[in-house]
């Protein structure tokens, strides 16, 4: 039988996982579907255990049932548990195991998508929700030479750098306010906040971006143009948006799944290209 897997959200009917992940499946002749779970609001256990019994094999998991993928899971991979959130389980039998890709999908498109190296860089990460706590580990994993995290609530921004202080060998890590870092600047400007949805931006100091500094924004398409504009207009050297996290963190599912990693290149390509083609 094909194997069945599934994103769950709510709202789920604009993800592009579905797409995603019918590429990887096309490419490597893996016989799988991939579809869509409207999840209920108070009733995410019920929803993924109809999906099991009909056959699912994994589900990717999106706003708002992160933390409820986490409590869902029997066990967690270490990135999972440092995150407080999953975004993709894998089913086998009564075993639930819950792992966080974000962060991976984060580190390896700045490092291998755009040929960024982080190790070293300096690097201030604004927020202290889900999606900074999800980054964290990944990135301390490529030793930085630092890691400044900012948020408009300081004492999350500071509870978060101690949470991770233990996984900080060799890198300095420090939580604060946005005003901690005027007159620094960084090599690496990652924007983990909600801002960008609600077309604003941080409150983040003109000065912090180096010359050739790297702006990246975990959100993506025309929802993240306010804060590339920003950063350019501020003397950033290159600033993106994060639909080539959105692919990585895609492959690092699939192949939690199959066992085999898909080539992201050619999807991202097709992604942007089908991107183009509507705004004509």
């Amino acid at each position: 039988m094909t194997d069945r897997y599934a994103v769950i959200g709510n709202p789920v009917a604009h993800s592009q996982s579905p797409h995603i992940h019918r590429m990887f499946a096309d490419a490597l002749g893996e016989d799988m579907d991939y579809g869509m779970v409207l999840g209920r609001p108070g009733r995410f256990a019920d929803d993924v255990r109809d999906f099991r019994q009909s056959g699912g094999r994994g589900l990717n998991v999106t706003v708002p049932f992160k933390l409820d993928a986490y409590d869902y899971a029997t066990r967690r991979s270490e990135r999972a548990t440092k995150a407080g959130a999953v975004n993709t389980l894998q089913f086998d039998g009564d075993d639930v195991f819950g792992d966080n890709t974000d962060g991976a999908g984060l580190v390896r498109d700045i490092r291998d998508g755009f040929g960024f190296a982080i190790a070293g860089a300096r690097v201030v990460l604004m927020g202290a929700g889900g999606a900074a706590r999800g980054a964290l580990l990944p990135l301390l994993a490529e030793r930085p030479a630092r890691i400044a995290i900012v948020n408009r609530t300081v004492v999350k921004a500071e509870a978060l750098a101690t949470g991770f202080a233990s996984h900080a060998a060799g890198v300095s890590l420090h939580g604060g306010g946005y005003g901690d870092v005027a007159g620094d600047t960084f090599d690496l400007v990652i924007n983990a906040t909600s801002a960008s949805l609600a077309d604003a931006l941080p409150p983040l100091p003109a000065s912090v971006f180096a010359r050739a500094a790297l702006a990246y924004d975990m959100v993506y398409g025309a929802r993240a143009k306010a804060f590339i504009a920003y950063a350019l207009a501020q003397g950033a050297g290159r600033a993106v948006d994060g639909l080539g996290m959105l692919v990585e963190q895609a492959a690092e599912s699939f192949f939690l799944w199959r066992g085999v990693r898909p080539a992201t290149g050619p999807v991202l390509a097709a992604l942007r290209a089908r991107d183009a083609e509507a705004t004509r």
